[in-house]
């Protein structure tokens, strides 16, 4: 699953990677912990030239009550034993949760990195991973969906990120799943609403492991209150050798200036 990710790039720099303008730019916050409930940008088939912000988890439009979907198996009911070679039916697309959105309702997730943790141990034992060769703002493959509470008349819009088996960056941090990442190529596609279902679900696929790579953290970034670029200081080696790079002080740079932890609300 994927259930904490990192934005803090400038919007401008949002803006321009995606080709989109923002309506309200104050609710663009640096994040490095976002986190199942957050409000985070988001880039729809329905507007796709606007960055959005939706809540990080879906609630189907039909549910009696708020919901907090903020992963969507690709595979639906299908590989429950999370095989990485799986290659079959994307039963996604059956499911009554998500079985509208994937047809009508897909956006992009931009995001600079996104943190996993061994599936036993989870996010006491957590690694970022991000993309090399400075590959970010990315974006992941979502969903979305609006629900209205009927006793308040609260409208709440929410999104999944899809996920799909691992890569060898994911298996070898010991977890079974790894979110969907588009390629750049593919992002018209997916937020192209006339595009064939067939075409989608063909991108529903993992990433290629050689441009990703990964390193551990501090389990601190497990309580979602606490947020700051020190919680994506390395505290030991990335999984695979590459040039000297550090993440950190790109997103200092690249990024929205957030260089100390605070506390949430």
């Amino acid at each position: 699953m994927c259930g904490r990710y990192t934005i803090v790039t400038k919007l401008e720099s949002i803006e321009k990677r995606f080709n989109v303008k923002t309506a309200q730019p104050e609710l663009l916050i640096p994040n490095t912990n976002v986190s199942p409930g957050d409000k985070a940008p988001v880039i729809t088939n329905q507007h796709p030239d606007i960055l959005q912000f939706f809540h990080f988890g879906l609630t189907p439009f039909w549910a009696k009550k708020r919901m907090y979907f903020f992963n969507a198996r690709a595979e639906g009911d299908h590989n429950k034993e999370n095989n990485p070679q799986y290659s079959g039916a994307k039963g996604i697309v059956n499911k009554p949760s998500f079985r509208k959105a994937i047809r009508s309702q897909r956006c992009l997730i931009p995001a600079d990195c996104f943190i996993e943790g061994p599936e036993k141990e989870k996010l006491s034992k957590p690694y970022v991973v991000y993309l090399r060769n400075g590959q970010r703002p990315f974006s992941f493959a979502g969903i979305w969906d609006i629900w209205t509470d009927k006793e308040t008349g609260e409208i709440v819009q929410g999104f999944s990120i899809i996920t799909t088996v691992s890569n060898k960056v994911t298996q070898k941090i010991g977890h079974h799943r790894s979110p969907v990442i588009l390629h750049p190529d593919h992002e018209q596609t997916w937020l192209n609403s006339n595009a064939d279902l067939g075409e989608i679900t063909e991108l529903l696929r993992p990433y290629d492991a050689r441009q990703m790579n990964a390193y551990p953290i501090d389990p601190m970034i497990k309580n979602p209150r606490v947020n700051g670029l020190e919680l994506l200081n390395p505290i030991g080696e990335r999984l695979f050798p590459e040039q000297e790079f550090n993440l950190t002080q790109y997103l200092k740079l690249e990024g929205m200036g957030m260089t100390r932890a605070r506390q949430r609300p």
